[in-house]
């Protein structure tokens, strides 16, 4: 593992997403949160009448894209924690006001070094294997417009996998339906 990502912790993180992301402290007011149901869910507090904050831990928006070729996915090889070294769909978390479409085609431009138009929505999944937080994941389908394919800032490596020749080691289990549900769909396989 790389010097930068050296202090992560898989199971640290994913203990502390299970007890409200570490939220123990009011960011509005500073008072110590109090665990109490409210709507059917389990959530962190604040006390005080008069503030009022409610920490809801809602999943965190994420999308990328399907790029198939002569019945070849391209995948990329994960360089940063969580599971470096796995393979993945192009995609990542979206940034403040950022459009889905607009974080895919960015995340497919990082991390690959192509450019691409997408050509339609594929499906949204919920992904809660990563240790880090759940995520709403939304894929589309895109197709190659300029560019040069070469691992970019997330990747080790980029390459198309024949749909019969997949790595074993797909990062997260999102991904995996995903690749099952294109095969259904566009390859007739299920």
């Amino acid at each position: 593992m790389s010097e930068q990502h050296r202090d992560f912790d898989a199971q640290k993180l994913a203990a502390l997403k299970d007890k409200h992301s570490g939220y123990k402290i009011c960011p509005r007011c500073g008072a110590s949160l109090e665990a109490r149901e409210i709507d059917n869910h389990i959530r962190m507090v604040c006390p005080s009448d008069e503030c009022g904050f409610i920490f809801y831990q809602n999943p965190i928006p994420a999308a990328g894209a399907i790029i198939v070729e002569n019945d070849s996915i391209l995948l990329v090889k994960r360089s940063h924690p969580p599971r470096i070294g796995d393979w993945c769909i192009p995609a990542g978390f979206m940034e403040w006001k950022e459009h889905p479409s607009r974080t895919a085609v960015r995340e497919l431009k990082e991390e690959t070094g192509l450019e691409v138009r997408l050509t339609e929505l594929f499906e949204v999944y919920s992904g809660n294997d990563d240790p880090r937080a759940n995520a709403v994941l939304i894929l589309y389908l895109a197709e190659i417009i300029g560019g040069k394919m070469e691992p970019g800032d997330d990747a080790q490596d980029v390459r198309f996998f024949p749909f019969s020749e997949l790595p074993d080691n797909i990062a997260f289990v999102a991904h995996v339906q995903a690749l099952a549900d294109y095969s259904g769909r566009f390859r007739n396989e299920t």
